[in-house]
């Protein structure tokens, strides 16, 4: 994953009715203040050239789910919400929330956003193959279905500015290349 993603994290994950102020909607918000660009699309197979994608993973894989959910929900609507291409973006999404629900103290919450992830990572998976955007999204359907069967506690304070409620970490990968071929090089 390109380095230039973890670059400038906010000083705090946002976590609604939390002790953090809107990042957006508030003047002291993290967020405040900054224009907000529309995302363009991820082109084709080229999902490793798009920054608001990377960066998605680095905040969702660093404790940032609001945040992650946020930078992907642009790239859902660059793709007009519609396709296997928004759909994986929207299992992406409903993961990031289902991060927000935990630390919420929301299990009801965390159910359906994983659930929701899960059925869409499926559709996605049956449509166009197992691997895309450099998922493999097999494996992320049976995360999610996962975090929905036994959903993780919060284990920090209320007061921690981030904190990782997940155990696993998503990174996208470029396919490998087919046996018997080495790369150029």
């Amino acid at each position: 994953m390109d380095a230039s993603a973890n670059k400038d994290f906010p000083p705090y994950a946002y976590v609604p009715k939390g002790p953090w102020p809107h990042p957006t909607s508030s003047p002291q918000g993290h967020s405040a203040g900054r224009g907000h660009q529309p995302e363009p699309p991820i082109v084709a197979d080229a999902w490793d050239r798009s920054p608001a994608y990377l960066r998605g993973f680095a905040l969702f894989n660093a404790g940032y789910y609001w945040e992650a959910h946020e930078t992907w929900e642009g790239l859902w609507h660059a793709h007009g919400r519609k396709g296997t291409t928004a759909d994986i973006l929207r299992a992406l999404i409903k993961l990031a929330a289902a991060g927000v629900k935990v630390r919420e103290r929301q299990p009801g919450g965390v159910v359906t956003h994983a659930q929701r992830a899960a059925v869409l990572f499926r559709s996605a998976h049956t449509l166009a193959g197992q691997n895309q955007l450099g998922l493999d999204l097999g494996e992320l359907e049976q995360t999610a279905q996962q975090i929905a069967d036994d959903p993780p506690s919060d284990s920090g304070s209320r007061d921690d500015p981030v904190v990782r409620v997940f155990t696993f970490r998503i990174a996208p990968q470029s396919p490998r290349p087919p046996s018997g071929l080495c790369p150029a090089g």
